[in-house]
């Protein structure tokens, strides 16, 4: 083969790869800056901006033992946010709090785990002003975007985590989400 095939095919190859790993090490690395975003956040410091030009803020913390899933909730649900965490969606309940809170991230990198909760399985939320609360799973299912439906009982608290679908997907986005709804237990 000439060299000038394999330099063709090896830097684009390079470019693809770089790509991914660069995606990959901006979600790790962002999730150390929130943590410790989030411990100001506990501390007193409600909205610490995790780095100067941040348009987020650490919200919430995300846990579920069995799977070694330990994440920052930002506040918002915008595709910049999501680059960084799972966002609350602002016109859901605050999680921890009555209603139905709305957490979504990328399936590819913070949701990924989504697909392997099973129902009964525990989820903890922390906030600052509530602690920790136990959320056990209640369903999972595929919707289409448009017509993903929520229970309405105000006098409980639900999670709903919400990550596109399905999670192999070579194309971003699509119609189909898949959402993993759960209702509080107690406090921890």
């Amino acid at each position: 083969m000439k060299p000038y095939i394999i330099i063709f095919l090896f830097i684009p190859g390079c470019w693809f790869v770089g790509e991914g790993l660069y995606i990959e090490s901006k979600a790790i690395i962002a999730q150390h800056l929130l943590t410790r975003a989030w411990q100001k956040v506990k501390a007193g410091e409600p909205q610490s901006r995790p780095w100067p030009w941040a348009d987020t803020w650490p919200i919430a913390r995300l846990t579920v033992p069995r799977l070694k899933v330990d994440l920052i909730v930002l506040a918002g649900d915008s595709g910049r946010t999501l680059a960084f965490g799972p966002g609350h969606n602002f016109v859901s309940a605050k999680p921890n709090e009555t209603g139905n809170s709305l957490i979504s991230a990328h399936r590819d990198t913070h949701f990924n785990f989504l697909q392997y909760l099973h129902v009964g399985e525990a989820i903890f939320i922390e906030t600052a002003q509530a602690g920790v609360s136990r959320f056990n799973v209640t369903a999972t299912q595929v919707v289409d975007m448009d017509a993903a439906r929520f229970i309405n009982d105000p006098a409980s608290a639900y999670l709903h985590l919400v990550t596109c679908y399905p999670f192999d997907a070579i194309i971003a986005g699509g119609s189909q989400r898949y959402i993993v709804s759960a209702v509080a237990q107690h406090k921890t």
